[in-house]
């Protein structure tokens, strides 16, 4: 089958869509070829991704179903998005003649349900406004992302995402209940809300964190919770060695502790937030305990104690913490701030986030950071937290700064951003952890998915293969383009 010419897209879109719902802006499309990965090149304003033919506005799941037939049809690859805050290149247009399919539009919050504790809502629902909306009748998602303020519901479940408050209350896949989604041939699956049930695979897990790889999420039900932000406890401690921290981490999840808030950070990372109360070489602990009054008070008096038998670490005023937990998140307005600080500096900060079991994290993390201030050049600094903590182990959030000096923007990606991520990767795979903890792969750690995989890859290969055979659905994330 011949491909179809840019403007035949545009008008089989229009034919769909009508034209006030197609977008051909010149401007539009560059931006939208592109994410937050390639931070320096947007801030450049230099393109270096195909810029696609169109982005698309839908408004209901049958015009998702009809877009993506004619994308099916005509081998068209699609790239679905919500509220454009992901930071690992999902969302970049990696082929010519990209279509994005934007769920904006769909921002209806269809029903909450308070006896049966849960919300259902359109891909396109604000995480902040519905978090909102919620708390002013008493209840919350316990869904917070730093990128609330801008994240989108379908996106989140898209690709796995996990919130700051993710040690009480789960990741998105703890949460949802139920999904609706559309495949590349227009079918349409629903799968219904319940609170659990034994019948086969749990097939919410194939659309969960399928990152637009293989189908496009058009509602989303996930679970509520009380909310009661009058009985937070808040917990702070310095201490001397990452290693001490990691054990306290481990403690207090072993013991069942469920703090909301469990962060350990290290003195490089912890001096850009906490050097008004923490000396220059000192870790940082952070909890928060939070639920009915008597559950967070025994869980803040559980969490003093393991504390207090580590000699090394000294209490904090709470009060530092709790006007830090009042300051998480980043909206449009830290963004444009931060890209003005780039132009100005040249020097631009990132992350990377991993996780593994207990017995290899604090070797990930050391020889990762090692090895990076060996390899890269023009570091400036390096350092990371731990935020996201199990029973049997937890995350490690690598952030870090450099120069961007004698570079052009199309090269900065990988004389600096990729040479970090291959760093940490190489280190994460060699000590069995997993390379992505909640951010996805994208297109940016798509490269190391059989390593990732191992064996399991025939599984994630045979569901592209089935749900996708045409490979029209945001093709390079998840599982690399073949050069």
């Amino acid at each position: 089958m011949a491909l179809m010419k840019r403007e035949q897209i545009v008008e089989g879109l229009i034919e769909i869509l009508g034209s006030e719902n197609v977008i051909t802006d010149e401007q539009v499309l560059k931006e939208s070829s592109n994410d937050r990965y390639r931070k320096y090149e947007q801030v450049c304003e230099v393109y270096t991704q195909p810029i696609p033919a169109a982005v698309v506005y839908v408004h209901s799941t049958e015009e998702v179903a009809q877009v993506l037939k004619f994308a099916n049809e005509y081998q068209i690859n699609i790239v679905p998005r919500t509220g454009h805050s992901a930071i690992e290149g999902g969302l970049e247009t990696a082929l010519e003649n990209s279509v994005v399919v934007d769920g904006s539009k769909m921002n209806k919050v269809l029903k909450v349900d308070k006896y049966n504790m849960q919300v259902t809502c359109q891909c396109g629902v604000p995480l902040q406004d519905l978090d909102d909306m919620l708390q002013e009748q008493g209840y919350t998602t316990g869904h917070s992302p730093q990128s609330k303020p801008l994240a989108q519901m379908g996106g989140l479940v898209a690709t796995r995402s996990i919130g700051q408050f993710s040690t009480l209350y789960g990741g998105i896949e703890d949460m949802v209940v139920g999904l609706e989604a559309v495949f590349p041939n227009g079918k349409i699956c629903r799968i219904k809300n319940v609170p659990r049930r034994s019948v086969g695979p749990d097939i919410r897990n194939i659309i969960i964190g399928n990152e637009g790889a293989l189908c496009y999420i058009t509602e989303v039900t996930v679970k509520i919770f009380k909310y009661r932000p009058e009985n937070n406890c808040f917990m702070g401690y310095t201490l001397d060695n990452m290693k001490t921290g990691f054990e306290v981490l481990r403690e207090v999840m072993v013991e069942g502790y469920k703090p909301s808030i469990a962060r350990l950070y290290d003195p490089a990372d912890g001096g850009m937030s906490f050097s008004h109360f923490a000396a220059p070489g000192k870790s940082v602990l952070i909890f928060t305990a939070e639920g009915p009054a008597a559950i967070a008070e025994a869980t803040a008096a559980g969490i003093k104690e393991i504390v207090s038998r580590f000699t090394e670490c000294e209490p904090v005023d709470p009060k530092y913490i709790e006007k830090w937990f009042s300051h998480l998140n980043w909206g449009a307005e830290q963004i444009a701030q931060e890209r003005e600080e780039i132009r100005a500096t040249k020097n631009i900060g990132i992350t990377t986030e991993v996780s593994g079991c207990w017995d290899c994290i604090y070797e990930i993390y050391d020889t990762a950071r090692k090895r990076i201030m060996e390899e890269v050049p023009d570091i400036t600094l390096i350092g990371g937290h731990s935020s996201h903590s199990y029973i049997n182990g937890t995350n490690m959030y690598f952030v870090y700064y450099y120069n961007i000096v004698d570079c052009p923007p199309e090269e900065e990606i990988n004389k600096y951003h990729n040479l970090i991520n291959q760093i940490i990767c190489e280190q994460v795979v060699k000590y069995g952890g997993s390379i992505a903890h909640h951010h996805g792969l994208g297109k940016a750690r798509a490269h190391y998915v059989h390593e990732e995989y191992g064996s399991s890859f025939y599984m994630l290969d045979t569901l592209k293969k089935a749900f996708d055979p045409n490979g029209i659905m945001n093709m390079g994330t998840l599982i690399p383009l073949r050069k």
